[in-house]
């Protein structure tokens, strides 16, 4: 069991973690709680959901809450890969699962099973086990993204279009969906910033989430960036930034291309697939009415019958694991794009306030006004935190697609191998059929 070392966020520099304030933080203006958020007048309560589900808003950074989070001993989930790559304990563990149908009289819905174990202090129990459905995922992301505007908010898929599928309830659709949905959460769940959201941890314990109302303790920290920046106008973005999107922009456009061929690779196997089992059929077909040639035929007909379900195995590799991450990646690009957009206006609004600041003081020797420091430091923080998030991003990508490539090479070997050793097996009966031939003709 190990301890982690306390230590500072992307955006804390080199001060200790305990003396940061984080410029766009709730704590930079009060905010008046929500509908759902009821505070007691007695200063030793913590405010709560209106359902009495606890609200933890305490700062993730406490020197000593780092020092206390260990990792859970004897998950099977512990010796997993981390997914960022940070090599560090996890202390927060999350599964997406157990798929279930409901059927009402307004509506028809599919619930997955969302099951945590954590030893966080911030959460009242060891474990906890709730029902989300699709929407409940959505609302979560919105609020993550509206909370955390200087972080990369992984992606969802796509709520009505899934390429492939056109049954949203059918078995293969529900179990792609649980997959993307579970990666979506562990993702949030590792991430050193996100993991620590109030929303995530009404998400993961709160057994009827109020999404009408929802938490609103943190919805204003991304007002300020939502609204930025409406008289600026960009002068240039920094060479490190341009740098990112112009990869974004050149790593779409190969994706792109990849998912298009892919697409039309898979209609073409399904098209070749229908064709040969039509084609094993008539050998089947054919060895009833040639009692000579009935074990070659035969023979033939269950190679080509071997080679369609080795076939059917490629597909549904592409289909169900290879084009899914495709997409996946896409829909994190746009999320890496819009995360860009925002440190864009905040950096526009400061340039605005500066310049606007200097002429100001050209006239009149006034100082620089205290609100252009802090949108300075709005900057600083936004860059710092993206930076963090591209590096970790990046090595998650590396690692995904290691895995991805590696498994399609072994898909597509297994393929060619089952198809051969069929194949093979043909020529050994038909020369044993030859052998006994030659034996008939001889007696």
């Amino acid at each position: 069991m190990s301890v982690g070392a306390p230590r500072g966020l992307a955006s804390s520099g080199q001060k200790l973690i305990t003396e940061i304030l984080h410029p766009l933080s709730a704590a930079e203006e009060p905010l008046s709680p929500g509908p759902d958020v009821t505070i007691s007048a007695e200063k030793d309560k913590e405010p709560g959901l209106a359902n009495g589900t606890p609200l933890e808003i305490s700062s993730p950074a406490s020197a000593s809450v780092l020092l206390s989070r260990l990792q859970l001993d004897g998950d099977p989930e512990a010796d997993a890969h981390d997914p960022f790559g940070s090599g560090e304990p996890r202390d927060l563990f999350v599964t997406v699962d157990d798929p279930k149908k409901h059927v009402s009289t307004m509506e028809t819905y599919i619930t997955y099973r969302v099951s945590t174990k954590t030893t966080r202090i911030e959460f009242d129990l060891p474990e906890y086990s709730v029902r989300r459905r699709y929407q409940d995922f959505d609302w979560l992301r919105i609020k993550l993204e509206d909370s955390q505007p200087t972080h990369l908010v992984p992606p969802l898929p796509e709520k009505f279009v899934m390429k492939g599928v056109v049954d949203r309830f059918s078995e293969e659709f529900v179990d792609t969906r649980m997959k993307a949905l579970d990666k979506f959460l562990k993702r949030v769940a590792d991430h050193p910033v996100l993991s620590f959201n109030p929303h995530l941890n009404a998400f993961l314990t709160a057994k009827d989430l109020n999404k009408r109302q929802g938490l609103a303790l943190l919805t204003k920290v991304g007002e300020s960036v939502k609204n930025v920046a409406g008289g600026y106008k960009l002068r240039a973005r920094p060479a490190e930034f341009c740098a990112m999107g112009e990869y974004l922009d050149m790593f779409s456009q190969k994706l792109g291309t990849i998912d298009r061929i892919a697409q039309r690779i898979l209609r073409e196997q399904s098209e070749y697939l229908t064709e040969l089992r039509e084609y094993g059929a008539v050998y089947s077909a054919w060895a009833g009415s040639e009692e000579q040639l009935q074990r070659p035929l035969e023979g033939v007909a269950g190679c080509v019958t071997t080679s369609c379900g080795a076939l059917e195995d490629l597909s549904d590799n592409m289909s169900q694991d290879f084009l899914p991450v495709l997409r996946e990646y896409v829909l994190y690009i746009e999320s890496m794009k819009n995360v860009l957009r925002k440190r864009d206006q905040v950096q526009a609004e400061y340039e605005g306030r500066l310049e606007a600041a200097v002429l100001r003081k050209q006239e009149d020797r006034t100082p620089i006004p205290v609100e252009v420091e802090k949108c300075q430091d709005k900057v600083e923080c936004f860059n710092a935190d993206l930076k963090a998030d591209w590096e970790r991003w990046q090595r998650n990508k590396r690692q995904d697609f290691k895995q991805l490539l590696t498994g399609m090479a072994d898909k597509n070997i297994s393929y060619y191998e089952k198809s051969q050793a069929a194949w093979e097996s043909l020529i050994t009966l038909l020369q044993e059929k030859q052998t006994e031939d030659k034996t008939s003709e001889t007696n």
